[in-house]
């Protein structure tokens, strides 16, 4: 049976490196072509990670794919990744994983050395965040037909009791807080798969978040949602926010921590810091009477030492962001189309 779609998918007929950057061309792929034909009102949620009931108990289920180019990089690897993004959509729902699957495709004439460096960082990973890899998957594809390593992993931990984390739950006047400099993960990438210097190395944030959650709902269980800005950056995750739970956004520019090097190097690139990935970060909509006591607990946390509150939620303007520039005025903060760095997760 052919799929029908009810509005033209920005008129491409065809897969473009767009539909993977985890903008609005990825959305409208899930919304036109796998929501529909896969169903069900969990997928509905179009959550990071699904909350399931399953025998009494609250599960969090997440999946991911891991496509990164160099396999390598300052700061992390692939292996890396692999662990901590997974475990990252868990920890957004309030879990903290428990067992993960791991699947390898490995392309033919891959060295042995380079998969074994990469497996021995994804164990490390996986101790690091507390997570047991029981269970995996081997395939190997033709020279030419991958690009030498992709790996999925998959995950499931329990959501505590009272937990309830969801965009629907936002109100007007939640702070909005992210937990440190945003924009290092994309911009250490490009820097070493360009071959670009910026006077210092730039190194990804690439780690684990259940802990650092974990401190936040020591303090008030009553956290509104938290989101990971991976692909698309806090514009893409704000944005996403914003549409779910029907309310404004409102970012002081000047709130929003973006590292001396990478406002350099987004400078020198072209990029607005705000879109550019990150994977050890995490944004937070907290109500105004918890968020001094929850930014307090956050920057006790090694992963949250820089932890700020960037804006708040409005009930003007639903679903749409805006940032106060430091001159002044406003500008609109838009979902972004495509990716401006490809393959970075």
């Amino acid at each position: 049976m052919a799929w029908t779609c009810p509005m033209p998918l920005r008129d491409q007929p065809r897969v473009v490196m767009g539909h993977g950057g985890g903008g609005a061309m990825s959305a409208e792929l899930v919304e036109h072509i796998f929501a529909p034909a896969f169903g069900g009102p969990v997928l509905a949620q179009l959550s990071d990670s699904a909350a399931v009931e399953l025998g009494g108990a609250r599960l969090a289920f997440s999946t991911d794919s891991f496509v990164v180019r160099p396999l390598f990089f300052p700061g992390g690897s692939i292996g890396d990744l692999a662990v901590n993004g997974t475990v990252n959509d868990l920890a957004m729902s309030g879990a903290r994983a428990a067992y993960m699957s791991c699947g390898f495709i490995l392309e033919e004439g891959v060295e042995l050395s380079v998969v074994g460096r990469v497996a021995q960082a994804l164990g490390a990973a996986a101790r690091t965040a507390g997570v047991e890899v029981v269970t995996g998957d081997t395939k190997v594809v033709e020279a030419g037909h991958g690009d030498g390593i992709f790996i999925n992993t998959s995950a499931v931990g329990l959501v505590p009791p009272g937990v309830d984390l969801r965009p629907q739950r936002v109100r007007p006047g939640d702070a909005v807080i992210v937990s440190g400099p945003i924009g290092v993960h994309g911009v250490a990438i490009m820097s070493v798969r360009e071959g670009l210097e910026f006077g210092v190395e730039i190194e990804s944030d690439c780690a684990a978040l259940g802990g650092l959650v974990e401190a936040m709902l020591a303090v008030t269980q009553d956290l509104h949602v938290l989101r990971d800005p991976t692909r698309g950056g806090l514009a893409a995750a704000l944005n996403e926010i914003a549409a779910a739970s029907g309310t404004g956004v409102v970012v002081e520019e000047r709130a929003v921590p973006v590292p001396p090097p990478v406002a350099n190097a987004c400078a020198v690139l072209g990029l607005d810091p705000m879109y550019v990935a990150n994977e050890g970060k995490l944004v937070a909509f907290v109500p105004r009477e918890h968020a001094d006591a929850v930014l307090a607990a956050m920057r006790a946390h090694p992963l949250g030492r820089e932890a700020a509150i960037i804006g708040e939620t409005v009930g003007t303007h639903p679903g749409m962001v805006v940032a106060r520039t430091g001159l002044g005025g406003t500008r609109v903060v838009d979902m972004p189309i495509g990716e401006q760095l490809p393959r970075i997760c």
